[in-house]
């Protein structure tokens, strides 16, 4: 299997101001081994999941199956941490945004839509993104770097904090669905986003069966198979267009990973059958690739694959190049799809009044030369020595 990486920096280690370590983001293992290295049997680690994950509980004075005397070696040895809120946005569809405050003053956005059936939530992966898909807003901020685990699975549960949802629900729940399509590319920071949703899926914690979590990639071609073998979640494919010509210029991994490889690599998808069916993404540009010849294209150039079709009327933003396809030619492309055989639901935008809505997410973060690190670094040891 392919481990291709691509270069971006973390944050540094999670570690608070009294050198308390963060117990987000450890998977089953980890927790064990820490436990056996502060002098505790394993089994303390499957009761610390249990408050953590399926709880949610923060306050170590309230895991009241440990001891006293173990809570207070807790309270002092280790923290239970969540990105902050910097601003907190509610739309009036009910769509939920927050801009989250990192360990390192970094920050990047979640989404939270509720429907009637479902609570889906967006989570970003990368600060910034490594990819510039010029019809995304987040394409416009350049990499600043991938998150790491505890970051990834601190978005979910700030967002269950939010909606009161612990201990985790089995049924009914506000938060049911998790989609990877927030800021960055998944597919590019793969390591840090399947160690965190692991945690998510694992039963006796936050409980978000495979099922209900889609992963969405502009098209990692070797990252692909590792991600259905390792994962076995629901894989979506920003498209966007059915020509290489095309794609080259919208979506520029195309130049690296060009249309046929794609295909390839997702008509070998593990799992790939006419029940779990591979998602394209599909932003309508007006004038761009909403023409019927497009849609009979993309018809073709999808027959290969158990496949449905998401059409998403473009999101503009401040200084977009775009403009959205018409309502006309919006249902006369989701025709030609429907009657070749192939689901294709227009998605309704959702959130665009608090620029929530599908390619609209960005944070003001941006990459530190490393000699701007090292003066705040100086800096900050000075003001402390004073």
């Amino acid at each position: 299997m392919s481990t291709e990486k691509h270069a971006a920096s973390f944050a540094p280690p999670s570690v608070d101001a009294s050198g308390r370590r963060d117990l987000i983001g450890l998977d089953r293992d980890e927790l064990e081994a820490l436990m056996l290295e502060v002098g505790e049997p394993k089994f303390r680690a499957r009761q610390l999941w249990h408050w953590l994950y399926h709880r949610g509980e923060r306050d170590f004075s309230k895991m009241l199956n440990l001891s006293k005397e173990f809570r207070v070696r807790l309270e002092n040895q280790f923290f239970v941490g969540r990105p902050g809120i910097a601003v907190d946005l509610a739309s009036k569809d009910g769509t939920h945004k927050w801009l989250l405050n990192l360990r390192d003053g970094q920050q990047v956005e979640t989404v939270h839509i509720p429907e009637e059936d479902r609570g889906t939530l967006c989570v970003s992966s990368q600060v910034g993104c490594t990819l510039t898909c010029k019809f995304c807003h987040t394409g416009t901020q350049r990499l600043v770097r991938n998150l790491a685990t505890d970051e990834i699975v601190g978005q979910v549960m700030m967002a269950r904090d939010h909606l009161g949802e612990w201990p985790s629900p089995k049924d009914g729940r506000l938060l049911s669905n998790i989609v990877m399509m927030g800021m960055g590319e998944p597919l590019y920071n793969f390591d840090a986003v399947a160690k965190a949703l692991k945690i998510v899926m694992d039963g006796e914690g936050i409980a978000i069966s495979k099922r209900r979590i889609t992963l969405s990639t502009a098209g990692v071609v070797p990252m692909i198979e590792r991600c259905g073998a390792e994962l076995g979640v629901n894989l979506a494919v920003s498209l966007h267009a059915v020509t290489d010509e095309l794609r080259d210029q919208i979506v520029p991994i195309n130049k690296k990973y060009p249309l046929k490889e794609l295909m390839k690599a997702l008509e070998n998808y593990p799992g790939l059958s006419n029940a779990r069916r591979i998602t394209f993404e599909y932003v309508m540009l007006k004038g761009v690739n909403d023409s019927p010849a497009d849609a009979r294209a993309l018809v073709k150039l999808i027959s290969k694959v158990p496949a449905k079709v998401n059409l998403i009327p473009f999101n503009p933003w401040p200084g977009a190049p775009f403009e959205r396809s018409t309502p006309a030619a919006i249902r006369d492309f989701s025709d030609i799809i429907f009657d070749a055989g192939y689901s294709s639901p227009v998605r309704t935008p959702r959130g665009e009044d608090i620029m929530a809505a599908c390619g609209q997410l960005k944070s003001e973060s941006v990459k530190q030369r490393r000699s701007d690190r090292d003066k705040a670094a100086a800096d900050t040891s000075a003001g402390e020595a004073a």
